[in-house]
């Protein structure tokens, strides 16, 4: 095998490992049983960058409902059924760990958000 083809081939697969490792960092319709279910107290929510609506926990973690403002969700509303009550979060999993991605935010059996179409 000449050099080029061999170059070629390394090439192409670059590529694809980067295409791989892209399409692994993002989250496309998220399924209920590939996210990990976490409770968090949550203390404070805020509007974040380009519309979302970010979360922070009493142990200092935040998560994010992307684009949630665009979505039609209230900032004043989500405050009354959220602040300072214990929620359970689905995060989708990634290939690093759980994401801060909320996919579904729930109170007891009640489902304040969701993305899950199933």
């Amino acid at each position: 095998m000449n050099k080029s083809v061999r170059k070629f081939i390394i090439a192409v697969a670059v590529v694809i490992l980067l295409v791989l490792l892209f399409n692994s960092l993002v989250i496309y319709n998220p399924k209920s049983a590939e996210c990990k279910i976490v409770t968090a107290k949550i203390i404070e929510l805020r509007a974040g960058p380009t519309y979302d609506i970010q979360f922070k926990d009493y142990n200092g973690d935040t998560y994010y409902i992307n684009r949630g403002i665009e979505s039609g969700l209230n900032l004043d509303s989500l405050n009354v059924k959220v602040l300072n009550k214990t929620v359970t979060l689905h995060l989708p999993k990634m290939i690093y760990g759980p994401s801060k991605h909320i996919a579904q935010l729930a109170i007891d059996d009640h489902i304040i958000y969701s993305e899950f179409k199933d």
